[in-house]
């Protein structure tokens, strides 16, 4: 998980649970990455001591443990990065052909599927936990409406030069 990605997740965290210590945020990213990703304190203190130097967040001691909590600062960075990346997802540029050449996958085509296929096992498994049941049925409608227009849209004939 890059660093940056770390301090944004321990700005929400914040901002939902109020002041946080590393080994907690270390914890949580565990938890809802289901343990795919525990970073360690080399990765989590470097991006807590970040957003304290931005302004973002500040430290407080507390016994032997340091604390984190969220500023106005933080608050409203969070607010921002929302505001521009919104429900929609269209927060900036397309950089699939990028990630596609940094993952080794010459063709992005096949790189877009890949990613497609991998939320769509997501969305299975996340689905198939014990989410309440009025989520899992929400995500379960809103998985297949996206992907009927998905398929309409693809069922279009492509003109050539257009967008």
């Amino acid at each position: 998980m890059p660093p940056r990605l770390i301090g944004l997740y321990a700005l929400a965290t914040m901002e939902r649970e109020g002041p946080i210590h590393g080994y907690r945020l270390s914890q949580r990213i565990a938890e809802r990455t289901g343990g795919a990703w525990r970073p360690g304190a080399g990765a989590v203190y470097p991006s807590l001591r970040s957003l304290v130097e931005r302004g973002l967040a500040r430290k407080r001691g507390r016994g032997r443990r340091q604390e984190y909590a969220i500023t106005a600062a933080g608050r409203r960075a969070l607010g921002a990065l929302r505001r521009r990346a919104g429900p929609s997802g269209r927060g900036g540029a397309d950089l699939s052909s990028l990630w596609s050449e940094i993952v080794g996958e010459a063709e992005v085509g096949r790189f877009l599927v890949r990613r497609l296929q991998r939320s769509l096992e997501a969305i299975a498994s996340y689905t198939s936990r014990s989410p309440p049941p009025s989520d899992a049925a929400r995500v379960r409608r809103e998985t297949i409406a996206t992907c009927s227009k998905a398929r309409t849209a693809l069922a279009r004939p492509h003109r050539r030069g257009s967008a």
